[in-house]
């Protein structure tokens, strides 16, 4: 299985002898790892030879990190799992979302994502910087989307003033669920004082005010408010410690972060045993990944809240056909035969000439 590292993403298409190409994607942070001195630095090309089945002894061929990369390495485990699974799917006709159980819903409802920005060089366009130009955003992507979650992602002023913009997405749209994520710039007492602040609002969760599970924990303990993570809580280690010392109510599970479909299954199995919530992370993921993530949320019994997406950014995307539509706020699982995508390799070509040209995008 050639895994070519192209465009910022670890794109794996796997070949057998009827020709069927099993495709993956890893995101940026797979891609970054040949930066960060992996065993995969000195190589952009990998060659595993096995069945799609049994692809964990294939994986096995993969050379063992130091524990510092151990993380990074998931993200490669989850491209052998994505591309073996689409191969599992098309050789018996079915989609990935059966093969793993059958899906216990078609669709998954998303959150829009609002992000501060600057404007658009050549145009001057595209600002968001004040509060009504937030609100105007927001409702834009409502109205395109039909989105009734809102995210807003801070961490880029000061609290006070991403808590005024906060409070104005809540007044525009009082019906509507939201969430905030400052991405752990803030001091603990900082997250404390946000988190009660925000207490009379629809929040779903505060996302990461702080780094690390004992700042999230006297956040969570010094307030009353649903705390999510996707930086604390990554993995199986950290999860056992946060059911034994709780500090974060809402693990947010992603394909690529925990090695792929499977163990977010069996994550979201423990954290339903544990009864902490579930909902899906999003790293700025093209249509492998997406499908991914939607198979997925299909799955998990436990999901009760919209899935993170920063898709509808997008303006294009590498698969056959166009971009994933959203309707009424969510976007249909995937009913082809495994992932149910396939990758115009034209378009392939074109942007990870583009990526060449420009380089990496940062979030």
């Amino acid at each position: 299985m050639p895994m070519d590292v192209t465009g910022g993403a670890l794109f794996a298409p796997w070949w057998r002898s009827s020709l069927t190409t099993g495709w993956s994607a890893s995101g940026k942070w797979a891609a970054g790892a040949s930066r960060a001195k992996t065993p995969f630095a000195h190589s952009n090309q990998l060659c595993l030879v096995g069945i799609p089945a049994d692809w964990r002894n294939s994986g096995s061929a993969l050379p063992t990190p130091p524990p510092r990369f151990t993380t990074i390495i998931f993200r490669y485990f989850a491209a052998l799992e994505f591309a073996c699974l689409d191969l599992l799917g098309q050789a018996w006709g079915a989609p990935v979302s059966e093969i793993l159980g059958g899906r216990l819903r078609d669709r998954i409802e998303f959150a829009s994502y609002l992000f501060f920005r600057y404007s658009n060089p050549k145009n001057g366009g595209g600002e968001v910087r004040t509060v009504n130009q937030l609100v105007s955003h927001a409702q834009e992507l409502k109205s395109k989307h039909g989105f009734k979650t809102h995210k807003l992602k801070g961490g880029v002023f000061p609290p006070p003033y991403e808590l005024e913009c906060y409070r104005a997405i809540a007044e525009a749209f009082p019906g509507d669920h939201l969430r905030f994520d400052p991405n752990c710039t803030w001091s603990t007492e900082q997250g404390i004082q946000f988190a009660r602040a925000i207490e009379g609002l629809n929040n779903d969760y505060l996302e990461d005010p702080v780094f690390g599970l004992n700042g999230m924990r006297q956040v969570r303990e010094k307030s009353r408010m649903a705390l999510a993570t996707n930086t604390t809580v990554v993995n199986f280690e950290q999860l056992a410690t946060n059911v034994r010392d709780p500090a974060v109510d809402v693990v947010l599970l992603d394909t690529t972060f925990w090695g792929g479909i499977r163990p977010c299954l069996k994550a979201a199995g423990i954290c339903d045993t544990f009864q902490l919530g579930v909902s899906v992370h999003s790293s700025g993921e093209l249509g492998i990944q997406l499908a991914s993530m939607l198979h997925m949320a299909s799955l998990i019994p436990n999901l009760s809240l919209a899935a993170d997406a920063h898709y509808h950014e997008l303006v294009d995307d590498i698969i056959e056909g166009g971009k994933f539509h959203y309707q009424d706020g969510a976007i249909c699982v995937p009913t082809g035969a495994g992932l149910g995508v396939r990758v115009d390799r034209e378009k392939l070509v074109k942007y990870g000439e583009m990526y060449r040209r420009l380089g990496p995008y940062h979030l």
